[in-house]
């Protein structure tokens, strides 16, 4: 039995919402797209740059969930919530970066789908917390 109080649906939307609020906090401007909008969950503004198509993904990492899969050509950035342990952490990756450090099923599906690795993002500790939208965060 799920120990949660609340179901997958409203975990993905509080966690679109989650970085929405991050990202327009750390002051870059985005907000959710209305449910059922294909492709992508959050559209953001940074002050630099055009409009930018953010896909979000949450996830408890465990015995059944070792990775999380994206389409790389629906997106500019992804961004990665994981739940674990009591503790959250948010990784916001450009899609070139993410699509780098991943891994590709065998059969190709008529959308191009590939798989990220939670132990990839041990790699990838540079875009935690990235809510300015940095493509070089380390720089």
């Amino acid at each position: 039995m799920n120990a949660r109080d609340y179901n997958n649906k409203q975990m993905g939307d509080a966690c679109e919402m989650l970085v929405a609020a991050e990202l327009t906090l750390a002051g870059v401007p985005a907000l959710r797209v209305p449910d059922l909008w294909p492709d992508y969950d959050v559209i953001a503004q940074p002050p630099d740059r055009g409009l930018q198509r953010v896909s979000v993904k949450s996830r408890t990492p465990g015995r059944r969930h070792s990775a999380l899969g994206f389409d790389p050509d629906t997106c500019d950035w992804l961004a990665v919530v994981l739940f674990e342990k009591g503790n959250r952490r948010i990784f916001v990756l450009p899609k070139d970066v993410a699509e780098a450090h991943s891994t590709w099923p065998p059969k190709a599906k008529k959308r191009r789908s590939c798989a990220l690795r939670f132990s990839r993002l041990r790699e990838l500790s540079r875009y935690e917390d990235n809510f300015k939208l940095d493509r070089d965060p380390a720089a």
